[in-house]
């Protein structure tokens, strides 16, 4: 088993009005001594836009802004700027975010030189409804596809919404590779309820054609499916895979339906190096789980939510949204999981 240190609370919410009712599910950037923090801030009415805080060293708070960094300007992201992640390719840093329309949930990026200001880019997922969705889907290899991939087809055409053009596929979770494999980018987001890859070389090049042939063959793509008691419901990729002698290793949420409700817990993987769609090997149980009264009680119980971390020396620090309130750190040795992962083989 791996020694997991729950260090508590690292960031709540403020008096300040754009961060009142929640700050969670941070991306992390590591530069050195210094870890940045790109955070959800929620506001009355569920609003979202993303906080900034500075730490020196993984957990001493040395800056947080006053208002947000990265507002709310179009409209596609009206209700919300949610859950960044960050990573550093040559001299451009990339923020992925789910942008939040109060129905639709697509994944964005924003670059930028400076990690000051923030180039928005527009939506890079597919924008297809779910009628269309369903048949790119079902035209090859449906029988390899989990049928879970239909469910919120299912439940839409159940209620006369497969066909409308302003309900569209639920795409979250966004995270790139923090350097490109075999020259090109390599960008991990989720298709409820796995998680899939794809590859391209220019954001530009995601269109509605390119997403559509990606559609028509989505069980290549897919790196993880749901597996197991503790993610039987869904999964979703977490900070920004961390490069190993071993593999990739992945940090990623998975979700458990109780009699209660859902529990979110993190789980853990390792995938190949130069083709990270293999599996290598995961976690048959939670890396950790809500135990704690801050993990356990808050906007949304029983939720723990990675999304970033930081490595000093051999100590690995992962960020996470903690009752879709706060953000909290664990720290565990690198090494231990990594050779706990490499016996799941």
């Amino acid at each position: 088993m791996i020694t997991i240190e729950k260090l508590g609370v690292l960031l709540g919410p403020t008096d300040r009005e754009f961060e009142k009712y929640g700050t969670l599910n941070p991306g992390v950037f590591q530069e050195g001594n210094t870890v940045h923090l790109f955070y959800r801030a929620v506001e009355f009415g569920n609003i979202s836009t993303i906080g900034y805080a500075k730490s020196d060293g993984p957990f001493n708070i040395v800056e947080r802004m006053e208002r947000p960094l990265i507002e709310i300007d179009f409209e596609y992201e009206k209700h919300g700027v949610e859950d960044a992640r960050i990573v550093k390719i040559d001299d451009i840093y990339y923020l992925t975010y789910t942008a939040y329309d109060g129905i639709n949930a697509l994944g964005a990026l924003a670059t930028s030189k400076d990690l000051i200001h923030f180039e928005k880019q527009g939506i890079i997922t597919p924008q297809v409804n779910y009628q269309d969705y369903k048949d790119f889907v079902t035209r090859k290899n449906e029988d390899e596809l989990n049928p879970k991939y239909l469910l919120l087809y299912n439940l839409f055409a159940e209620i006369g919404l497969v066909a409308d053009k302003f309900r569209l596929l639920r795409d979250k979770d966004l995270v790139l590779f923090p350097r490109k494999i075999n020259g090109k980018f390599a960008l991990l987001h989720r298709i409820w309820p796995g998680i899939q890859i794809v590859y391209f070389d220019h954001w530009k090049d995601l269109t509605k054609s390119f997403w559509e042939d990606y559609l028509k063959n989505l069980t290549d793509y897919i790196v993880l499916d749901p597996k197991g008691f503790f993610e039987v419901n869904y999964i979703g990729a977490g900070g920004p895979p961390i490069e190993t002698e071993y593999g990739w290793l992945l940090i990623y949420h998975g979700v458990q339906e109780t009699i209660t409700g859902k529990t979110y817990h993190a789980m853990a993987a390792l995938l190949q190096l130069d083709k990270p769609e293999i599996e290598i090997s995961r976690l048959k149980y939670p890396l950790f789980s809500p135990t704690r009264i801050w993990e356990r009680v808050g906007a949304v119980n029983n939720v723990v939510f990675p999304s970033g971390q930081a490595l000093f020396g051999n100590d690995l620090y992962i960020y996470y949204g903690v009752a879709d309130e706060s953000i909290a750190i664990v720290k565990l040795d690198i090494n231990e999981l990594l050779l706990e992962l490499r016996m799941q083989t």
